[in-house]
């Protein structure tokens, strides 16, 4: 069987590392980078277990797919992220040169979408929805079971 390789098969990529956030108690949000039709980093949420509010999915992916590629820049690199990226990763986002966006849920407290695609470098394609359901449910669970533990 040919397996295809499309925006919902990275975005399902980028799923099983929110998964693994979720897991290890951080707020589940998972990215991937691809280039060339592969996986060149993939990264979730370790705010809580590095200490360090930077750790971001996006900003770790980032330097993953940076130090992979030997480059600042990831011009023909498509970021697959879970949750809208925040105003601090669009930032790195914007820096990076990163050719696509795509991200699934909606983040419309903390999203930078509220400021505009302005945020992102010029060149940059963002598409979102992808998966938004799944993306959106599995922060939706996360965020019920802490209200319960509460």
């Amino acid at each position: 069987m040919l397996q295809v390789y499309d925006d919902n098969y990275f975005m399902r990529k980028a799923l099983d590392e929110a998964q693994l956030a979720a897991e290890s108690g951080e707020v589940p949000v998972g990215a991937v980078i691809v280039c060339n039709n592969h996986i060149i980093a993939k990264a979730h949420n370790q705010v809580e277990t590095l200490n360090d509010i930077t750790a971001h999915a996006e900003i770790l992916a980032i330097t993953a797919a940076s130090n992979y590629l030997g480059n600042k820049f990831l011009d023909d690199c498509t970021l697959y992220v879970t949750l809208e990226p925040c105003p601090m990763c669009a930032g790195a986002l914007k820096w990076s040169r990163i050719q696509r966006i795509v991200y699934g849920a909606s983040d419309d407290k903390g999203g930078f979408m509220r400021y505009g695609k302005k945020m992102l470098h010029p060149q940059s394609k963002l598409e979102f929805g992808v998966m938004h359901e799944e993306c959106g449910a599995i922060l939706s669970a996360f965020f019920q079971a802490r209200r319960i533990k509460i």
